[in-house]
């Protein structure tokens, strides 16, 4: 079994800044791109940001240049440093992660899996 499990969400004021954390746990043998995602009252659910394996990005564009998504391999851990917020950042992010899992080549397999979620309200 593969877990994500989110942290780092809260009431921020607008301009205001939050760091996202999501640590993946589980028989992780490779993890190829991970993100994040959000979802807004009434919203689809959109990409906030991406991380691939050798450490390429992409951002939405509501989030180009105010916000900044990192990993750490060997934590497999993927941060997201969000500044500059405004109320409509207010949502639920997700994050997501993809590769393979098994500790040993017999049940190897691939993973997708979402985190939990975690809300982010950007409010005075």
């Amino acid at each position: 079994q593969v877990q994500l499990v989110e942290s780092g969400g809260g009431l921020v004021q607008p301009g205001g800044s939050l760091r996202l954390s999501c640590a993946v746990s589980g028989s992780i043998f490779s993890i190829n791109a991970m993100g994040w995602y959000r979802q807004a009252p009434g919203k689809q659910r959109e990409l906030v940001a991406l991380i691939t394996s050798s450490g390429s990005t992409n951002y939405g564009d509501p989030v180009k240049g105010r916000f900044t998504i990192s990993r750490d391999n060997a934590k497999n851990t993927v941060y997201l440093q969000m500044n500059s917020l405004k109320p409509e950042d207010t949502a639920v992010y997700y994050c997501n992660a993809n590769g393979l899992y098994g500790s040993s080549w017999l049940d190897r397999r691939p993973f997708g899996s979402w985190g939990q979620g975690t809300q982010v309200t950007v409010s005075s």
